[in-house]
């Protein structure tokens, strides 16, 4: 099983140089930075380090997500932040979990043991609100069903739709927006009844780099998509 470290940056140098480095290349077969263009020089140290790049060309995660497909070699896609967020240390127990037969693990927050050092008042309520919503809406047993720290099978993707714009059209055109697909994951995940897992994992404060949520809009569009799902066969 190849596993791809997937690591999507925008104006990161601070982060990919303080965190990058506790990568150990041996923890995963390919490290592919995905970038949006930056402008402090973080695809070009990437570059220097030898991991594979791609420069994306449109804006939003999702699409970070779509323009680096092309260039994955692993069987397993694990997403990683390299703002200080995602603990490198943890990738071996992520990946060792996975190999347990898991369809996909989350590197969880808010798992008995971890915390978030990152959270504030809004952004915690909101990940316990959408994560409480999913588990009894579409039966999910997640403690964390929107972080982006996880692993999971390539196959996926495509499996769950996770590539196609209609997924995610009609509530980014609402709220005037482009939203990830770890929330969608998450659902039909569970909609599927897929074997998932959570394992603990702390989440720091940012080492560097600017916060780039839109919580009022990604907001409204996570909550749209998760009651939308109920009715689309997935």
């Amino acid at each position: 099983m190849k596993v791809t470290l997937l690591v999507p940056t925008l104006n990161e140098i601070d982060g990919m140089k303080a965190i990058m480095p506790k990568v150990r290349r041996e923890w995963c077969d390919q490290i592919l930075v995905v970038d949006g263009q930056s402008t402090d020089g973080t695809a070009e140290y990437a570059r220097q380090q030898g991991y594979d790049v791609v420069i994306q060309q449109k804006k939003g995660m999702r699409y970070a997500y779509m323009e680096a497909l092309p260039h994955v070699r692993g069987d397993v896609v694990l997403t990683f932040s390299p703002d200080g967020n995602s603990i490198p240390e943890l990738i071996p127990a992520c990946i060792a979990k996975l190999k347990e037969g898991y369809d996909m693990v989350i590197v969880s927050r808010y798992a008995a043991g971890a915390k978030s050092y990152d959270d504030d008042a809004i952004t915690a309520f909101g990940n316990w609100l959408f994560t409480t919503l999913i588990n009894l809406i579409h039966r999910g047993h997640y403690t964390d069903a929107m972080v982006i720290y996880r692993a999971y099978r390539r196959s996926l993707i495509d499996e769950l739709d996770l590539d196609k714009d209609s997924s995610y059209e009609f509530e980014e055109r609402l709220f005037g927006t482009n939203i990830s697909w770890e929330p969608l994951l998450s659902i039909r995940c569970a909609k599927r009844r897929l074997k998932c897992a959570d394992i603990p994992g702390d989440e720091p404060a940012r080492d560097g780099g600017v916060r780039k949520l839109q919580v009022l809009r990604w907001g409204a569009a996570y909550m749209f998509q998760i009651f939308r799902e109920i009715f689309v066969w997935q």
